[in-house]
């Protein structure tokens, strides 16, 4: 009796309440300490936080159970709130191992639109402990069919769930004041997510989030012609002049725009066990026909890829939280690289994809850009093992592109965006080179890194092959870029012994450093290259590529600077409002060296007024692209001489047919390569070694193929081309 006495008090509906509470709060704690490593480095009154910040809202939460009378609803309830909040931690766990951030409401209400290769990365995330995050759902269930737990039938008083609120409200209270104290303004302007997360906990992170997002939305809306001013005269104060000697030095060539999926900077000239990781890059990377930059930074947020798209073809910042593309793409105003320069040198253009077109929500955002042509996964053979989660095999995806690439008309900027150097990094044993042997850490993520970086470089040195031979490479500029990080902070330390460092002394300024990715402009025929060593980010690619075209690009709305002009500022934006300079990293709160890698921790007042002016330049750079971007401030705004792009005209079903209608259109005036070679096929010039570019199309696919336009399967009403 003595043993059922000490549990009989989980039996009753407080002690049940009681019980979810302690758990979340156990689930909570496990989170901080194993995944989101809270608190290493925290702060007496972060510790205390940390301590108290998940019990008043998972009280508030599962306490409205006791607001309702009968047993057959107060439990149902309870357990309901319980596990909305269990569900909450442990999604915010796999987002955050994958992008060390938390989940935005933004990025929750945007998941259908990135949902698409999230079940191969989302179990590469999962560890051994993530079972005690669900382990006592079962074991509930079990102790309620054998009566170990049963339902309090007794009603609890309405003054019981009062008490139980207003004691939740108070618990909060007392850590929002602690945060305030700790951290003035720590709401309203609007600090890193893991800071809120310390102080507020993730359930008030995910509330004030959602605040947040709402209050966007109403922005837009309130949204007036004159807010685009500021804006105008911040663009026109911070222009920066091209540089004479390189001004239109690509004037009408063909434009590759190929996108090295997760390839940071550390891997190019890299030799792992005396191998070269990227051997084709490297030769690109020094040739004298490539103007390739070492100080160029990734900026992306919470929108990583797509981040980065927007930034390259737009020159503006993705959101402070969540994704442009899958949150405001549907109607999101651009002036974009592809309707500029259809607009200045009758440019064609295409996107090829292995990926579904519904994926961070291209198939709407690209035809407001002004893209003509997507070659989603539709398009091409992902049967079988063709496809990895992200989508089609890189090599299958330049080799599959060409009958489509030979049918565009020249010039054309072309955009490819490759997936197989995604994480989890993991290759099929017939793709992997069996004469390069990766390294050999613990992390398994790093091992596979480098496989996945050489693959992805052997695809580019195949398709550079088939550019010599067609002969579009000689009228052509190839731009490489990567999108973001690779190699996420939490597996740094193990990749530090092969970049030959300590990781005993891994420290957030290294961190910082590895937000370098390549960005490289491969000129063939033009000897005027060399490796440059600006400081700058992706925000700066748009105006540097127009003005190697010879495009004018003052008259547009571009935040970035050109990379060549000699009155860019060097001061590097993060979305966090972190910064780097050729002198100093700002990461964390605190601030570097670049000499020594240390921390300053007593600046002088020449580097304080210094480190204040480039604060003061990163946020208002963010603050004018977010106010930009959040009203749709370019809707209000069209440059002298411009055509705003009419998205409704655009259908990316049945390209190809498109393509040769346009052709047959042009007859002897067609620009296309099919035409050049006298309507004869180039897909022969093209060498592959990849395994399964002759395996027969088979009945099983690694993703899903979801085109909202119909892909190469359907007309979508008839063959005119898109305009």
């Amino acid at each position: 009796m003595a043993h059922k006495s000490r549990f009989s008090w989980i039996n009753t509906r407080f002690g049940f309440f009681v019980l979810l509470v302690v758990l979340v709060w156990g689930k909570t704690q496990l989170a901080n300490i194993m995944d989101f490593h809270l608190y290493s480095g925290a702060s007496i009154v972060q510790l205390i936080t940390l301590l108290l910040n998940p019990i008043p809202l998972a009280m508030l939460l599962i306490g409205i159970a006791f607001y309702f009378k009968k047993s057959k609803l107060f439990y149902p309830i309870a357990i309901i709130m319980y596990i909305i909040n269990t569900l909450l931690v442990h999604l915010n766990v796999i987002y955050y191992r994958e992008f060390t951030d938390f989940m935005s409401v933004a990025t929750m209400l945007g998941y259908d639109k990135v949902n698409q290769g999230l079940g191969a990365s989302g179990f590469a995330l999962t560890n051994i402990h993530d079972l005690l995050y669900w382990i006592d759902i079962p074991i509930f269930i079990i102790f309620f069919l054998f009566k170990k737990m049963r339902f309090d039938k007794t009603a609890t008083s309405k003054f019981l769930g009062f008490s139980v609120s207003t004691l939740a409200i108070f618990g909060f209270m007392t850590t929002l004041v602690l945060g305030e104290a700790d951290r003035p303004q720590l709401i309203t302007r609007q600090f890193d997510s893991k800071m809120l997360v310390k102080y507020l906990g993730i359930d008030a992170y995910t509330i004030f989030d959602g605040v947040k997002t709402r209050g966007v939305t109403e922005m837009r809306k309130s949204a007036k012609k004159s807010d685009i001013d500021n804006v105008l005269d911040y663009v026109n104060k911070n222009y920066a002049d091209a540089n004479a000697k390189y001004a239109g030095v690509a004037k009408g060539k063909n434009v590759f725009t190929i996108h090295l999926e997760s390839f940071q900077q550390f891997s190019l000239d890299l030799k792992v066990n005396d191998q070269e990781v990227t051997p084709n890059l490297n030769r690109i990377y020094h040739s004298d026909s490539t103007i390739a930059f070492d100080n160029f930074f990734h900026q992306v947020g919470q929108g990583k890829t797509s981040d980065a798209e927007n930034m390259l073809e737009t020159s503006t910042f993705g959101l402070p939280q969540g994704s442009l593309f899958a949150t405001q793409g549907n109607d999101q105003t651009f002036q974009a690289m592809p309707s500029i320069l259809k607009q200045n040198g009758g440019y064609s253009s295409a996107v090829f994809h292995g990926n579904n077109a519904s994926f961070w929500n291209r198939n709407n955002v690209y035809k407001n850009m002004g893209y003509q042509y997507f070659f989603d996964a539709s398009y091409y053979d992902t049967s079988g093992d063709k496809a990895m989660g992200y989508g089609l095999k890189d090599k299958l995806l330049f080799y599959d592109s060409v009958p489509y690439l030979e049918k565009m008309q020249q010039p054309f900027y072309a955009k490819y965006i490759t997936v197989t150097n995604h994480f989890p990094y993991s290759l099929d044993d017939e793709d992997k080179d069996p004469n390069f042997v990766t390294t050999d850490t613990d992390s398994d993520v790093v091992n596979g890194y480098f496989e996945t970086n050489h693959y992805l470089d052997q695809s580019i040195g195949e398709f550079y092959n088939y550019l010599k031979k067609s002969g579009l490479y000689d009228n052509s500029i190839i731009v490489l870029y990567g999108d973001h990080y690779g190699i996420s902070n939490s597996e740094n330390k193990e990749l530090a012994s092969v970049l030959g460092k300590d990781p005993n002394e891994w420290t957030d300024y290294d961190n910082a450093q590895l937000q370098r990715v390549p960005f490289m402009i491969n000129i063939p025929g033009w000897h005027g290259g060399g490796i440059n060593h600006t400081y700058g980010g992706e925000i700066d690619v748009m105006p540097t590529l127009l003005h190697l075209l010879g495009v004018d690009s003052k008259k547009y709305v571009q935040l970035g600077q050109d990379l060549l002009s000699p009155k860019r500022s060097q001061v590097v934006a993060f979305r966090d409002k972190d910064f780097v300079t050729p002198e100093y990293t700002y990461t964390n709160h605190e601030l570097y060296d670049n000499k020594t890698g240390e921390v300053i921790t007593n600046p002088s007042k020449e580097v304080q007024d210094k480190i204040d002016k480039y604060k003061k330049e990163v946020r208002e750079k963010l603050k004018v692209s977010d106010n930009l971007n959040q009203k749709d401030l370019l809707r209000f705004y069209k440059p002298k001489g411009y055509q705003s792009v009419d998205a409704s005209k655009y259908n990316y079903a049945n390209g190809l047919a498109k393509l040769k209608t346009l052709d047959e259109q042009r007859g002897d005036e067609s620009t296309s390569l099919w035409h050049q070679r006298h309507d004869k096929k180039s897909q022969s010039l093209y060498e592959t070694d990849a395994p399964e570019k002759d395996k027969p199309k088979s009945d099983t696919s690694r993703i899903q193929q979801v085109n909202p336009d119909g892909g190469d399967d359907t007309d979508g009403g008839d063959d005119t081309p898109n305009p």
